[in-house]
């Protein structure tokens, strides 16, 4: 070999060995693993579980619960397991519930908006939400849609007491429960309300009206949390994580489908049927705390207490998560 020749490969060998070693040397670092709880049950938790699998830069794990996870609550029944969450999710009207007592709850990020609906039975002479006077009507009260359900009734002058609400679970049973005509309409978020409407074949009437009231199903987590200089970091990557899920969700929605099925078993037919009856979002509505002040106001009647003050309503969220998170560079 010549000189040249010798000299060549040594600097080409050296040069290789060089690059690998500054790539190797400062790979992007790996947060620590966040617990999440949410409702896998439902399909608004969609963007979090793509999040999880796809876009948090660490291991995230996603299992059945929610705010209580958050603060030590007792799980709900059928919709919780053990654990303690960093994040959780819930709508909005859980939140309000759970602060009374948890002061410290904090909501971080709307992650989709529910569009709710009441499906109804035609042939029992209902053609009009004012016709629900007097009929039996599945919805779980103490919810985000037992919530729409009483805005929608204010809408046509009825309240709750007008009509006979029937708490049935599992929630499944429900359009079982319209076809058998135990009851005459449902109102409940998806995608039961999708398989109301099948059972009803054809014999049906519904009523939305999102300007009157969408469900904001949120990611939450604690003002310790996010206090805590371990755990913000990774909070704020996981609300960008859940961003971009939805930015992929807008455009290729089909993974986000395939892990709802994963988790909850929904049928592809009954994702479909339901996917559009809901707005996916990863952002922070301006109106949030308008929302949360008519929504108390509701919840304090029910649970005959005085309701908060717009104020002390306010320090239940907190943007600067989102704000943070926003700032951050994209993903994948």
């Amino acid at each position: 070999m010549t000189q040249p020749q010798w000299f060549t490969r040594i600097f080409s060998i050296f040069s290789i060995a060089l690059l690998a070693g500054c790539v190797s040397a400062s790979p992007e670092p790996a947060l620590e693993p966040i617990s999440v709880h949410g409702n896998i049950q439902t399909f608004e938790i969609a963007p979090v579980l793509l999040a999880a699998e796809e876009y948090y830069p660490g291991e995230a794990t996603v299992k059945m619960g929610g705010i209580p996870n958050l603060v030590g609550a007792e799980a709900i029944q059928g919709f919780g397991t053990p654990g303690v969450a960093d994040v959780a999710t819930h709508a909005e009207t859980q939140a309000l519930r759970y602060s009374v007592e948890h002061p410290e709850l904090r909501i971080i990020l709307n992650v989709t908006k529910g569009l709710y609906r009441i499906v109804a039975r035609k042939s029992a002479g209902i053609n009009s939400i004012a016709d629900l006077r007097g009929k039996k009507v599945a919805t779980i009260a103490q919810t985000s849609s037992g919530y729409f359900l009483s805005r929608m009734l204010a809408s046509a002058g009825l309240t709750f007491e007008d009509i006979d609400a029937r708490p049935i679970t599992p929630l499944a049973r429900m359009s079982e429960a319209l076809a058998n005509r135990e009851v005459d309409a449902v109102v409940i978020w998806e995608p039961y309300s999708a398989n109301a409407v099948e059972a009803l074949q054809g014999d049906v009437v519904e009523f939305a009206d999102d300007s009157i009231y969408s469900e904001h199903f949120n990611l939450n987590s604690t003002a310790a949390n996010l206090a805590d200089p371990a755990k913000r970091p990774k909070i704020v990557a996981f609300v960008r994580a859940v961003m971009d899920a939805v930015t992929e969700i807008e455009n290729r929605p089909d993974r986000a489908k395939q892990l709802v099925n994963q988790y909850a078993g929904f049928t592809a037919d009954e994702i479909e049927r339901g996917w559009e009856h809901h707005d996916f979002t990863a952002s922070y509505p301006d109106n949030l705390l308008d929302i949360l002040v008519l929504e108390e106001q509701w919840l304090a009647g029910r649970d005959k207490r005085p309701a908060r003050t717009r104020a002390q309503l306010a320090t239940l969220i907190d943007r600067s998560v989102f704000e943070e998170a926003r700032a951050l560079p994209a993903g994948r």
